[in-house]
């Protein structure tokens, strides 16, 4: 059976735009530095008042205004975040609250990058189940807050921002089709031996603090490569589709080179692949969603094209999904 439809979707920003030349007066790098390395030409840094659970709220409201709906129509928010507002509860549960849909099933999912794929598995999963009839599912990230400012290698790489899709639960019997609108396949995986190639060095059980993003971005740069081609082509298999027939992939925004190895590595165009890391940097969870919102709404992506989600993070975790609009 096809999974479950993507209704709308929604995205968040802070209003504090953060310029390569602006990081470069304050520490050892330059416009064209980190351009030539990352394709990065500006970031959204989180003020004051700012939270990871209100930039998620915002991008929420968004992507119910454009499936139409109302938060009443809403059973089950999941929100991917490794920058949660508090170390509990959850964003989510902050999230529902805010949207005055209480009752329901909120909860958030830690994977890093991939968390926005891990939690779209997730709530695919139960809306399949019957748990409910439709999903918000939501990436939100202000990862400025556990960026080391003095690191010229880490912190020109991220940003802070949100994105959001509502989800509907298959209908009962309907039959598997790769032309039906819904996710068709997706692959999620892990490998906790690569934890100290990107990590935060703090936690409350272990320093009792937050602590800061740490990277070793030669051998993150490798897996990523390697393994997001592999995951793709995985989901590409289990769809029984081929690679030319995919209209769009919205990858996670991490890193422009990144992008264009993991596109040469499957022979798909460039030109079929969705580019907010110039504007956004990277956004952790928030970056597919965040995309996916801009392609959809600048007309890129419409009803009945055929788009591969993926991304690879911290832990290392990584996966994909291939879904019908």
């Amino acid at each position: 059976m096809t999974g479950s439809r993507l209704l709308g979707t929604g995205s968040a920003l802070p209003e504090r735009v953060l310029s390569n030349d602006e990081l470069a007066a304050k520490i050892d790098t330059s416009d064209e530095w980190i351009v030539e390395r990352t394709g990065i030409r500006q970031r959204h840094i989180a003020g004051e008042g700012e939270t990871t659970a209100s930039l998620a709220t915002a991008a929420a409201r968004a992507a119910l205004e454009d499936a139409g709906l109302t938060p009443a129509d809403i059973g089950l928010i999941i929100v991917a975040t490794a920058t949660p507002d508090n170390t509990f509860p959850a964003t989510a549960t902050k999230v529902q609250n805010a949207l005055g849909c209480n009752g329901g099933v909120a909860f958030d999912v830690a994977a890093v990058c991939s968390g926005f794929l891990y939690a779209i598995a997730t709530a695919d999963s139960l809306l399949r189940t019957g748990m409910a009839k439709r999903a918000l599912v939501i990436g939100a990230e202000t990862f400025s807050r556990i960026l080391d400012w003095e690191d010229r290698t880490t912190c020109v790489l991220f940003g802070d921002g949100a994105g959001a899709v509502v989800l509907e639960a298959p209908e009962a019997g309907a039959p598997t089709s790769s032309v039906a609108p819904g996710i068709l396949a997706t692959r999620l995986h892990a490998d906790g031996a690569q934890h100290d190639l990107l990590y935060v060095d703090g936690g409350p059980s272990t320093t009792q603090t937050v602590g800061h993003l740490r990277m070793k971005g030669r051998e993150v740069f490798r897996h990523a490569v390697v393994n997001l081609a592999s995951v793709l082509n995985e989901v590409i298999e289990d769809a029984g589709i081929s690679a030319a027939e995919i209209d769009w992939v919205v990858p996670h925004q991490a890193n422009a080179r990144i992008l264009d190895a993991t596109a040469r590595k499957l022979g798909i165009p460039a030109e079929k692949v969705v580019v907010t890391v110039d504007q956004h940097a990277n956004t952790s969870a928030a970056s597919v969603p965040l995309a996916l919102d801009v392609a959809r709404r600048d007309g890129r992506i419409k009803p009945g094209d055929l788009v591969m989600l993926e991304a690879m993070g911290g832990g290392f975790t990584w996966g994909a999904s291939l879904l019908r609009i």
